[in-house]
């Protein structure tokens, strides 16, 4: 079932109802644009903004039951460092990336910080 509601086009307020998701470090942060997913029940689907601080990192690899659909918005993104922040691919704005479930991915580096757009999802 999907669960988003109508919306037409609005100013998204870019400054404020920021959150850390559960699992994240302090410095990411998501804005739930629309929908909500229930990930005990393994439905529903929503569509997010990730925003990286510069400089944050992740330390371990991500994994989940549900689809996902990345793309990279502004900023950079580096994708595979090391616990450290070390190492990993670099990549820019005008970038996507599509994950079935159970497919890992990660950890994620930010340099200068980042904005993606994100969609999550169940069959």
């Amino acid at each position: 079932m999907i669960n988003k509601e109508h919306k037409e086009f609005y100013s998204v307020d870019m400054d404020s109802g920021w959150e850390t998701p559960p699992g994240y470090p302090k410095g990411i942060e998501q804005l739930i644009l629309s929908g909500s997913l229930d990930e005990a029940g393994k439905s529903g689907t929503r569509t997010r903004l990730l925003r990286f601080q510069p400089g944050i990192f992740t330390t371990k690899p991500f994994v989940h039951d549900y689809w996902e659909e990345v793309y990279l918005v502004s900023g950079d993104l580096t994708v595979g460092n090391d616990e450290q922040g070390q190492g990993g691919e670099s990549f820019e704005p005008n970038t996507y990336a599509c994950r079935p479930p159970g497919a890992f991915h990660g950890p994620f580096k930010s340099h200068d910080g980042c904005v993606l757009l994100e969609i999550h999802y169940y069959e």
